[in-house]
C-alpha cells in the first residue's frame, strides 16, 4: 500500500445522486459544483504523482458513495476480490466496480457471499504476506475468513471500537494509514491494544494525529510513494508532524468530498503499485 502509485481507479460524483445524502448518512448536503471541483483536484495531485487515472463508468444509480471505489474490493495478487458491505444501500456496488475493473484489464479472482462481509476501508495490506482486517459493523469474521481463502495472504483480526454506533462508519482506516513500509499515521488512543502491539514488534513507527483533527479525518492518508503521502486539507498539525517524520505531503480539499466520510483512500483504489 505504500510503493508507488502507478494507475489508480477513481469515480466522479454524479450530482444528480446527491439528493440521496441523507440516506446515505452522508454529514451534510454537498455543493454538487464544489465536489465536482474538488473531485478534479484530487485527480490532478494523483496525475502529478505519476499515476494514470482510470475512471469508472459503469452507473450505480442513486448512490452518492459510489465515489468511495476503495470500499467494494480488494485488489489482490491473483486480481480483485468483490467484497460484501456491510453497508447494506451499498451492496450494488461490487458487481458495478468490477465491470469497471475488467474494463481496465483487472481479473476478478474471487467474490464474497452472504454471510461474509467486508468493505476495503478495514482492509490494511501491511506488507507482502500479511492482511490486516477490522472487525465492526462492516466487516465481520465470516468476511476474513473468506479473504484469508481466496487470497492465501497471513489474515490477522483486530476489533474495532463501538465509537459512535452503527451508523457512524468507523473502518480500520479511519484509525490509521501507512505511508512507508515503518510508518504509519494514526490516532492511538482508538488503536486496538494488540495492534499497536503488531506495530511495535515490527518497528513500525507511529505519527500521532492530535485529538483535534481525528474527526476531520488526520489519519487519513493516501500513499504515493514511500514517505509521499496526499491528505485532505484542513488538518495542518498532522501535516506538520508527517513533514517532521520525513514525509513529502501533497493536498486537496475535501469540504464536499470528505462529508460522506471518505478521505484519499476511500476515494481512490489503487490498480497497480511498483
Amino acid at each position: 500500500m505504500t510503493a508507488p502509485l502507478r494507475r489508480v481507479l477513481v469515480c466522479e460524483p454524479k450530482p444528480h445522486d446527491l439528493r440521496f445524502w441523507r440516506e446515505y448518512g452522508w454529514r451534510g448536503e454537498p455543493d454538487p459544483v464544489g465536489i465536482v471541483r474538488e473531485h478534479e483536484a484530487l485527480c490532478d495531485v494523483l496525475a502529478a504523482a505519476g499515476a494514470e487515472v482510470v475512471f469508472a463508468e459503469t452507473v450505480v444509480e442513486g448512490n452518492p458513495d459510489a465515489i468511495y471505489v476503495f470500499d467494494p474490493t480488494l485488489i489482490a495478487d491473483e486480481g480483485a476480490v468483490l467484497l460484501r458491505p456491510g453497508k447494506r444501500v451499498r451492496r450494488g456496488e461490487p458487481e458495478a466496480l468490477g465491470v469497471d475493473l475488467a474494463h481496465a484489464g483487472v481479473p476478478i479472482a474471487g467474490q464474497l457471499e452472504e454471510p461474509a462481509l467486508a468493505e476495503g476501508g478495514d482492509l490494511i495490506r501491511l506488507d507482502d504476506r500479511t492482511l490486516l482486517v477490522g472487525l465492526g459493523y462492516r466487516t465481520n469474521r465470516a468476511g476474513a475468513d473468506r479473504l484469508a481463502e481466496l487470497t492465501g495472504l497471513d489474515v490477522v483480526t483486530f476489533d474495532l471500537p463501538h465509537w459512535h454506533g452503527q451508523s457512524e462508519v468507523m473502518h480500520l482506516l479511519s484509525l490509521l494509514s501507512p505511508v512507508a513500509d515503518d510508518l504509519v499515521v494514526a490516532y492511538p488512543p482508538l488503536l486496538p491494544a494488540r495492534l499497536a502491539q503488531l506495530l511495535a514488534e515490527r518497528g513500525i513507527e507511529i505519527v500521532a494525529v492530535p485529538d483535534e483533527e481525528f474527526d476531520s479525518m488526520g489519519a487519513n492518508a493516501l500513499a504515493l510513494a514511500p514517505r509521499v503521502a496526499v491528505v485532505v486539507e484542513g488538518n495542518p498539525e498532522t501535516r506538520h508532524r508527517l513533514e517532521r517524520a520525513g514525509v513529502e505531503v501533497a493536498s486537496y480539499e475535501g469540504r464536499e468530498l470528505s462529508k460522506g466520510d471518505g478521505g484519499p483512500t476511500c476515494l481512490t483504489c489503487p490498480l497497480l503499485r511498483g
